[in-house]
């Protein structure tokens, strides 16, 4: 998974083999540590809502998974704070 931070955004991307994961129930995480301190991002197929503590931040798919599946759609935007987009990223790495 592919992070990006912007002021009040935050933009995922992910490739084919994390959607599949995703839509076998497991839950995607990317986290960075450092001295004192952290931050992770969860990406959880199974939860309904946006919330984020101590450097922690859940974006619950469930209800945007069929979304995030369609072939036609590009990703899903779910309004924060902060506003999270989840775009799919397929390049040819693993076709």
């Amino acid at each position: 998974m592919k992070v990006r931070f912007t002021g009040g955004r935050v933009r995922a991307r992910i490739d084919d083999l994390e959607l599949a994961a995703l839509t076998r129930g497991e839950s995607l995480e990317t986290r960075v540590e450092w001295p004192g301190g952290g931050w992770t991002l969860t990406l959880d197929p199974y939860g309904d809502t946006l919330s984020g503590s101590a450097g922690h931040l859940r974006v619950g798919l469930r209800a945007r998974l069929p979304e995030l599946l369609d072939p036609a759609q590009e990703g899903v935007t779910l309004n924060g704070p902060p506003r999270v987009t989840v775009e799919k990223d397929f390049g040819p790495q693993h076709g």
